[in-house]
């Protein structure tokens, strides 16, 4: 089985079906999916600029962790799940589009980045966790999420135009 028939099996499969056929349903994911999106990129962006230094003097970076990527990574579950349905219904359009490597690859970087600033910078946040600056190495890593999610959106957009 090729790619393509793996896309179009899915596209004519029942999810598939009634996501494209059922009154209001597209619409509707497709309104939970950029919520979900809000939801991941505007705490995301917040916590990369206090990496930058906003607020520096002002919140702790523990803190502004507790409070902000909770509320990302719901978001990042939000636009994931109603993103794989939004697939589902149209695969063969998005499988082709040449738009979907770039938003594929970019979602991978941007799982790299955070997993590489989780299991290096953050777990040394006591030494510079208010009041200094940020490391090096967190501040690359609020400059490439600000700079990955922006091209994971504009990615997402272009699905529908190239």
């Amino acid at each position: 089985m090729t790619v393509d028939d793996f896309f179009s099996r899915l596209e004519s499969s029942g999810l598939g079906e009634a996501v494209r056929t059922t009154p209001l349903v597209y619409s509707s994911l497709e309104s939970v999916h950029v919520l979900g999106i809000a939801l991941l990129v505007g705490p995301a962006v917040a916590f990369d600029l206090r990496l930058l230094g906003a607020g520096r003097r002002l919140l702790p970076v523990t803190a502004a962790a507790r409070h902000l990527l909770p509320l990302a990574r719901f978001g990042f579950a939000v636009a994931a799940a109603s993103g794989l349905v939004l697939f589902v219904a149209g695969a063969v359009a998005v499988g082709d589009s040449g738009a979907a490597p770039w938003k594929l690859g970019l979602l991978l970087l941007a799982g790299v980045n955070t997993a590489v600033f989780h299991r290096g910078a953050l777990r040394r946040v006591d030494g510079w966790d208010i009041g200094v600056p940020s490391p090096v190495r967190a501040r690359t890593a609020a400059v490439v999420s600000i700079l990955v999610w922006s091209g994971v959106i504009a990615a997402g957009r272009l699905l529908a135009y190239t």
